[in-house]
């Protein structure tokens, strides 16, 4: 485990030193036509700096389905740029103001949020107030919050298994866990998640039947396809860890969430991005329409696929942090809002457990129902996904700061451009 973490951070800091002087000399989709060299396709757009077009425009590489908004747009009040020329501490003695943290560690865009007025706002990269962006694990935070309305309906019980709702995962690595360990993400699979390892079982498997990542071999045949998509990775090719106990052991991995995902669908009889639509977006006073990426089978990708407007993902970071209430409407019940920051010994015992995130430095005290937990005392908490997407939720401040980012290295635990950004906020 040591090598593999140390073998991990090593290959990451390459990339991004390489990233670096590749972003010196390359602008992505550079010319009419754009130059070969700069061309984004969907073998090269998870990489920098490609990643900071294709994150503002991901209908492009990637399959898409729609989340239409609905209803009147919730108003946040003007009070901006108050705060970018403030200076703060970020690290021992070191001081930046708060704009120069953000752009000067690839982020597109960022709103900070105190009392329903926006204090700044500010985008680099081509992002805009009305470009939707990539959130990717962010949308882990919004699947449970969704699978909040069913527990609190009484249609889901969290310790049950999952295949008391989705039989087709009877023999599956989820038969023998409950539900609540897949939202704690510990379920003791037999597979490790990895975005670089390109010959590694989640790779080869997963990245291709959720068309996340490029795998030689071209487009899935359906006719012939074992695995076409996620549901069938889950059923047909996921393994687990026969010497690890489910909920022992925190081990961050997304196919946890497509089994989510599926129950929302299968109780319903909603696909998961209609679901979401008709009990969230539509009425959470959304700006614009959502739109979520899909897999090789066009199931919408609960674990990492939705793309929205800044502003939006901050509304729903809003939306949070009154828990579950936005413009007089109580669309999640408050309880189950609040159940994320009610930590137990064994919650924060299970976090520990893993040693990569431990020795990283990372400043997690807990990971609970799909959410980054710092501080449950403040109600400080984040939504979270690769490359630097973060809402950033904090109770005791009554603030929220959402920011979207084109990080060169996928994982925060390797990446310099994280922690700057994460301590400027706390």
């Amino acid at each position: 485990m040591k090598k593999n973490a140390f073998l991990f951070f090593c290959i990451c800091g390459m990339q991004s030193l390489l990233a670096q002087q590749v972003d010196s000399i390359l602008k992505p989709m550079n010319g009419f036509p754009p130059s070969r060299e700069s061309q984004v396709s969907f073998q090269n757009y998870r990489d920098y700096p490609f990643n900071k077009w294709s994150f503002r425009n991901m209908g492009a590489p990637m399959h898409v389905l729609m989340i239409p908004r609905g209803g009147a747009v919730h108003v946040f009040k003007e009070a901006k740029n108050r705060i970018g020329n403030t200076t703060i501490t970020i690290a021992g003695n070191k001081t930046e103001t708060v704009e120069s943290v953000f752009k000067n560690n690839e982020t597109d865009g960022v709103i900070i949020i105190q009392n329903n007025n926006i204090l700044y706002e500010n985008y680099w990269n081509g992002l805009g107030r009305d470009y939707q962006h990539i959130w990717y694990s962010m949308t882990k935070s919004l699947t449970s919050t969704a699978l909040g309305i069913l527990v609190t309906q009484n249609k889901i019980d969290l310790s049950a298994s999952p295949v008391k709702y989705v039989p087709e995962l009877k023999g599956s690595p989820w038969e023998r866990t409950t539900i609540q360990d897949i939202l704690n993400m510990s379920t003791a699979l037999g597979y490790a998640e990895s975005y670089t390892d390109t010959a590694g079982f989640f790779y080869k498997y997963y990245g291709r039947a959720s068309h996340f990542f490029y795998v030689p071999g071209g487009e899935a045949d359906p006719q012939k396809e074992t695995v076409l998509g996620t549901y069938d990775f889950l059923t047909k090719k996921a393994i687990p860890n026969n010497d690890l106990q489910p909920g022992y052991k925190f081990e961050y991995n997304s196919s946890n969430v497509d089994v989510i995902s599926w129950i929302i669908s299968r109780i319903t009889g909603k696909t998961y991005n209609e679901f979401i639509q008709e009990n969230i977006w539509s009425k959470l006073g959304a700006e614009h329409d959502a739109y979520i990426t899909a897999d090789q089978s066009y199931t919408a990708m609960a674990t990492g696929g939705m793309n929205s407007t800044l502003r939006d993902a901050a509304l729903f970071g809003t939306f949070i942090l009154n828990r579950g209430k936005i413009d007089g409407k109580q669309l999640v019940p408050s309880n189950w809002i609040d159940e994320t920051l009610k930590l137990t010994v064994a919650d924060k015992e299970r976090y520990s457990r893993n040693d990569v995130y431990i020795k990283a430095g990372l400043p997690w005290v807990a990971y609970k129902n799909f959410w980054w937990i710092l501080d449950e005392t403040k109600g400080e908490y984040c939504a979270l996904g690769i490359h630097g997407q973060v809402i950033y939720i904090n109770r005791s401040a009554n603030m929220v700061i959402a920011f979207f980012s084109s990080h060169p290295v996928a994982g925060s635990a390797a990446s310099k451009n994280f922690l700057p950004k994460l301590n400027a906020c706390r």
